[in-house]
């Protein structure tokens, strides 16, 4: 495929991916400061493999939401021609599929080959892809074949100059954009000194741009020196990673703003995306360093919420105005599509405002057994379900057809199988069914599994081979709707 973006990796001062602070925040300020391109944090494939796409009509953003509404990945309109999503995989067709759900939401895609943690070498992603130079080519041809957006890798130098030169010239003939090499051996650590002559002798074996990385500790202490670092390397651009964590107006011309200002910048990013505060608490902790000991410092290290860090930063108005700004905008939208629900409401689906509390029931007794039991009693189709979910808020919610009568519940429920049983109490209500509630006395479904229990037991003493109880087969087990909930138009 024809890679159809502007995205250049020559001349760029770019914001290395970094793991608990390359998210939303951190990447947004460093573009308001100078930088070019900006990374994402390392992302496994198989986690994102479970996050589904979400619209986030509050914060403007799209979110990549894992099945316990934890948001990994967040992005915004803001950086869309500018982040690069570096993934951690060590499988071409999870990344190609990773790949497939974000690119259209992202400038390029990375796969991180240079990450010496065990985290990310168990799995054999990160530095142990090194060692595999055949893994390497083919997860990197399939991805360069298989989406539009422009791929790079980013890699740790080998042992010798000559094996690190001869990877970078089979990985260069997979067609990636470009390779930010972080001249350090996987062995290696900060301390440990930058090794430019390797990173200069790749620059001048590989005719796509190679991206430095490593010279926050030896070389860059202000804007002047990322450009001293790119000459040393020859390289064609500058990635920065601790020396943009610890400040990231390292990437400002006119010279770096006094911290006390960029964390405030940074705090003011975090609450406006609502950023989950431990991680905000982290990158704050990043940049005070050596004033961790201080009074602020404390008070950052003892804040339990994004309001307690703020308070410390003395941004609690900031704080309040924010949040009671987007709290009003989620309620304007909640309203706008309680009033579009109401509007394209089926007239012909019978309503009551219901949910499920499973406290109310016997273990292992339903509203939606009881309703399938009494389908097959009355000799009508099994209940159909159909759900669907709401992209302001996620919830759920589900319609029941039983004998060509529709059923919902008007409240909306946080999971797809709460809405569904509270579907089927409004049918079973409306019926005039039994739904299986303790309050209701004598349990029929129960004593039915009792009777079958006791019939088997006494079989089994007469030593007849019969079949299981009948409860433990289809007959008694709810029956699931499709596990793909499809999302309401926004």
């Amino acid at each position: 495929m024809t890679v159809n973006t502007p995205l250049c990796f020559r001349g760029k001062n770019i914001l290395a991916p970094m793991v608990r602070v390359g998210t939303l925040p951190m990447r947004l300020l460093a573009l308001d400061y100078g930088a070019d391109i900006v990374y994402c944090e390392e992302l496994i494939d198989i986690k994102m493999l479970q996050c589904k796409r979400v619209i986030n009509e509050v914060l403007e953003t799209v979110d990549f939401v894992a099945p316990n509404e934890r948001v990994v990945f967040r992005t915004c309109e803001r950086e869309r021609h500018c982040v690069v999503f570096q993934m951690g995989s060590a499988d071409a067709e999870r990344a190609l599929a990773v790949a497939k759900l974000v690119e259209s939401d992202v400038a390029g895609i990375d796969i991180n080959m240079g990450c010496p943690k065990e985290y990310s070498t168990k799995g054999g992603m990160g530095a142990a892809l090194l060692s595999d130079p055949d893994k390497i080519e083919s997860i990197l041809t399939t991805l360069v074949k298989g989406i539009c957006k422009p791929v790079t890798c980013k890699i740790r130098i080998l042992p010798s100059v000559e094996d690190t030169v001869n990877l970078v010239k089979r990985i260069e003939k997979t067609g990636i954009a470009a390779i930010a090499v972080h001249g350090r051996k996987k062995e290696e650590r900060p301390q440990h000194p930058v090794h430019c002559d390797v990173i200069k002798a790749i620059s001048e074996a590989v005719s796509i741009p190679v991206i430095a990385n490593g010279g926050s500790h030896d070389f860059i202490k202000e804007y002047m020196d990322i450009e001293t670092f790119r000459k040393a390397t020859d390289a064609s651009s500058v990635m920065i990673a601790r020396a943009a964590m610890w400040n990231p107006s390292i990437f400002r011309k006119e010279g770096p703003f006094p911290l006390k200002e960029v964390m405030q910048d940074y705090i003011k990013y975090a609450v406006r995306y609502d950023n989950h505060y431990t991680n905000t608490k982290y990158c704050l902790c990043q940049m005070l360093r050596e004033q961790l000991e201080t009074t602020q410092g404390k008070k950052l290290h003892a804040a339990q919420s994004t309001q307690e860090i703020c308070e410390a930063f003395e941004m609690a108005d900031f704080y309040e105005e924010t949040t009671a700004v987007l709290e009003a905008k989620k309620t304007s939208l909640e309203t706008k599509i309680q009033d579009e629900d109401d509007q394209i409401e089926d007239p012909d689906v019978i309503k009551m405002a219901v949910r499920f509390d499973k406290r109310e029931y016997p273990p292992q007794i339903t509203p939606k057994m009881y309703l399938l039991e009494w389908c097959r009693k009355e000799k009508h189709p099994q209940p159909v379900y159909e759900t669907v979910q709401r992209p302001l808020d996620r919830l759920f919610c589900s319609v029941v057809t039983v004998a060509d009568q529709k059923y919902r519940s008007t409240l909306w429920d946080k999971s797809k199988k709460l809405a569904e049983q509270a579907a089927a109490i409004v049918c079973l209500r409306t019926l005039g069914v039994p739904e299986g509630k303790l309050c209701e006395g004598e349990n029929h479904l129960i004593n039915k599994r009792k009777r079958e229990d006791l019939e088997h037991l006494n079989n089994r003493d007469h030593g007849k081979d019969i079949a299981e109880p009948s409860h433990k087969k289809a007959n008694f087990t709810e029956e699931t709707s499709d596990m793909n909930v499809p999302q309401m138009p926004r």
